[in-house]
């Protein structure tokens, strides 16, 4: 397996510049950031991201407000406590993406996010504690608690809130193929354990969070195939 270094410099071949680089970097937040927002804002992330998932991010994304607006700006209390009705009127609702496997997913993934907070003090803080070097493991932890987080959306809900977390995008899985680490797109546990181990040997490495890691990764995809 290559070391970081040799990864970083191949990005900054294919982008022009270490600045180049950097401009594409997702941001980051610290573990204060984290537990600052509201458990409405994780639970309207995840929400979100569940919906973009199979569609364009633009199309969900100008319809958000009136998501918000029907769903009593995710509180997770009333989000839990939706009837079947309330779920009916949802779906007859042409200002919303009327999913109704999404939409039930809002209920159950509210509840998620009432039990971490009941246990961590706020969903922020349940996710600040939990170590980037077994990031896989939440990511495992939110698909089998939560509702429709499996496949891409959990780690993708991460990003999307500033945890940190490397991504199996397209482009890093061919960056891990070609240095033998795996050799399809890794699912099963004994693969997601061994792309974490290489991860954090990176991180060690580099000291970046795992977020820039799997960025910077993915610019090099090019360059292994």
């Amino acid at each position: 397996m290559i070391g970081f270094d040799e990864i970083l410099n191949t990005a900054i071949l294919h982008k022009g510049s270490l600045k180049e680089v950097k401009t594409a970097l997702p941001v980051v937040l610290t573990a204060h950031e984290l537990e600052a927002q509201s458990d409405a804002f994780y639970l309207s992330a995840m929400t979100r991201r569940i919906f973009r998932a199979g569609l364009k991010h633009s199309v969900i994304d100008a319809k958000w407000p009136a998501f918000e607006k029907a769903l009593y700006a995710f509180n997770p209390m009333a989000c839990a406590m939706m009837s079947d009705d309330k779920l009916d009127e949802l779906m007859g609702n042409r200002e919303l993406v009327r999913h109704m496997g999404k939409m039930k997913s809002i209920r159950i993934n509210a509840a998620l996010v009432l039990e971490k907070a009941r246990e961590y003090g706020s969903f922020g803080a349940y996710l600040a504690q939990w170590p980037g070097a077994n990031i896989v493991g939440l990511w495992t932890q939110l698909k089998k608690q939560g509702a429709q987080l499996g496949g891409m959306s959990g780690s993708r809900f991460l990003r999307l809130v500033g945890k940190d977390t490397f991504l199996l995008t397209d482009d890093v899985v061919a960056v891990l193929k070609a240095q033998g680490v795996v050799n399809k797109m890794p699912t099963s546990q004994k693969d997601l354990a061994l792309v974490q181990g290489v991860f954090n040997a990176w991180q060690e490495q580099s000291g970046l969070p795992y977020s820039h890691i799997s960025r910077i990764a993915s610019m090099t995809a090019a360059s292994w195939s």
